[in-house]
């Protein structure tokens, strides 16, 4: 997904402007709520995002993602038959490389920690809780596009690096945790 794009989080007379950046990424919406899927396009076009496409469930949305390669997803938590729990976990261990490494932005009214750990598990990018606002969307598409993390496979978990890297920390190697030893870790970028 680098595209050289810079934007800033600032909310000052540029704003408008910053946004414009943004026009050439590609989004795919999966969610079974029409009217929010109607939301997050009206938002995103307004930030002049031109390329949206939608699925209204998990498989189509697994079948479209093959098709069109998003730059990044936004999908629900709470859809049926596949919830966007199960949606992720399908994207990060059953699509090839690259399409498992698409930054995927989980939407959820569910701010339990127990979920919102679940979804990080899952392998989720970024989660946003409900009520959806244009700058906390925007928040969170800077932060894939700015910030892209790592992408982390082991024989637990498939997904982006759940760690976020500090630009101050000291520490450089790939291992950063006593439990980490004797694990295979592999860091794609």
């Amino acid at each position: 997904m680098s595209r050289g794009l810079l934007v800033s989080t600032s909310r000052g007379s540029g704003f408008a402007s910053e946004r414009t950046g943004l026009r050439t990424l590609r989004t795919l919406i999966v969610d079974d709520n029409r009217h929010m899927r109607k939301l997050l396009c009206t938002i995103l076009y307004a930030y002049g995002i031109k390329e949206l496409y939608e699925a209204a469930d998990g498989q189509s949305g697994i079948d479209l993602l093959r098709e069109v390669k998003p730059d990044f997803v936004l999908t629900d938590y709470d859809m049926k038959p596949v919830n966007g729990i199960a949606f992720v976990k399908m994207v990060r261990r059953s699509c090839p490389q690259p399409l498992c490494w698409v930054p995927i932005v989980l939407i959820t009214a569910h701010t339990e920690m127990r979920r919102i750990e679940t979804a990080r598990d899952a392998g989720v990018t970024e989660a946003l809780c409900k009520p959806v606002t244009p700058a906390n969307l925007f928040s969170r598409i800077v932060e894939i596009v700015e910030r892209p993390r790592s992408f982390v496979r082991t024989a637990e978990f498939v997904g982006p690096d759940r760690r976020r890297r500090r630009a101050d920390a000291s520490y450089d190697g790939p291992r950063r945790r006593a439990e980490d030893v004797g694990n295979q870790v592999e860091y794609l970028n």
